[in-house]
């Protein structure tokens, strides 16, 4: 069988990250993998604003990482998608993507027409006396879609496939348990302003919830309340004892305070899920993405959700190739590369 290759590119808020894997024989293998920054506000909350400048930090990052292909997996993820579990009459899968608009129309926050959907089926459920179809019902603004595609297409690059950002995170750091005996467990990704959450049993996505909150709303709240850089307050973020006393003990206050706040978040979104759906309680939650670096963030997620918190770790199933990256730069960007892997990995499955 031919060796199959496919890119994840994810346009976050502040950077931009891809990752190119090949499958051949049975194996997957990071062959690529590039970041570049981005300036404020060129991307809002996941949202492309300005497509120039994405298109020019695009064909920067294509240039400096030497991506293979200009065929790209693109990652979805803000304010303006809607995830909900539904159940809509049954129907074969030939019908569904067809009839999909009629079926779920009355549900949308958006005009049926201004949408791009998809329908993750969960399984077959009677409702009276009729079969249904339990599923999670995804919609996005076309417009938004459109937007990122656009920058993409300036850039030179040709979107073969739109993914939600939480099932690529769910497929790079989510725990392999195929029968879901061990039972739910949360992938929580914390990007720069956005936090995909999803929660699964075998892989199986039961709930999703986007967050528009992360890592720069901490760094954020400790810049206005000690009045330093960012780039000081990021450092401070990740080890607030970097400061000598007095001014260290100020520093922790304001990070306790500030990661406060989003794990209170987080919490509220994993206990509706458990309240709405019945399910047994979560059995762990699997943290990834840069803003999951901020110190003390995995013990308090831990004593929230009353679960263990891990981190995920997107490379443990792949073979590293020729990335053009050092062993320890492997090693420090493992954390940040949860989004484009998973995206990357979806194309091939």
């Amino acid at each position: 069988m031919a060796a199959r290759t496919a890119i994840g590119l994810d346009i976050g808020t502040s950077s931009i990250r891809a990752a190119q894997l090949t499958v051949s024989k049975g194996a997957v293998t990071l062959d690529r993998f590039g970041q570049v920054a981005i300036p404020p506000g060129v991307v809002r909350d996941g949202e492309v604003i300005d497509s120039d400048a994405v298109a020019e930090a695009l064909k920067h990052l294509w240039s400096s990482a030497k991506f293979s292909q200009k065929d790209v997996v693109l990652g979805i993820s803000n304010q303006k998608v809607f995830v909900r579990q539904v159940d809509i009459p049954w129907m074969p899968a030939g019908e569904l993507k067809n009839s999909l608009k009629f079926q779920v129309a009355d549900l949308l926050p958006m005009p049926v027409e201004e949408a791009v959907l998809d329908f993750v089926v969960l399984n077959e459920v009677m409702n009276e006396g009729a079969r249904h179809l339990r599923g999670l019902l995804v919609a996005a603004s076309q417009d938004m879609v459109l937007g990122s595609i656009r920058a993409c297409q300036k850039a030179g690059l040709k979107v073969t496939t739109a993914d939600l950002t939480p099932f690529a995170v769910l497929r790079a750091a989510g725990t392999t348990d195929p029968m879901g005996l061990s039972g739910p467990e949360a992938v929580v990704d914390v990007g720069a302003r956005v936090t995909n959450i999803v929660v699964h049993e075998g892989g199986v996505p039961q709930f999703v919830r986007i967050l528009l909150l992360g890592g720069d709303d901490v760094t954020g709240a400790i810049v206005e309340r000690l009045g330093i850089s960012a780039v000081e307050a990021e450092r401070l973020k990740r080890s607030p004892g970097a400061l000598s006393s007095p001014a260290a003990a100020d520093a922790r206050r304001v990070v306790d305070a500030a990661l406060a706040e989003f794990v209170d978040e987080v919490r509220g979104s994993v206990d509706y899920f458990l309240a709405t759906s019945g399910s047994r309680p979560l059995t762990r939650l699997v943290l990834s993405g840069g803003g999951s670096l901020a110190d003390g963030l995995a013990q308090r997620l831990a004593t929230a959700v009353r679960t263990q918190v891990e981190y995920g770790r997107p490379f443990s199933r792949l073979t590293i190739g020729k990335t053009g990256l050092a062993a320890q730069q492997v090693q420090l960007v493992e954390p940040l590369a949860a989004v484009p892997v998973g995206l990357a990995m979806g194309a091939m499955s």
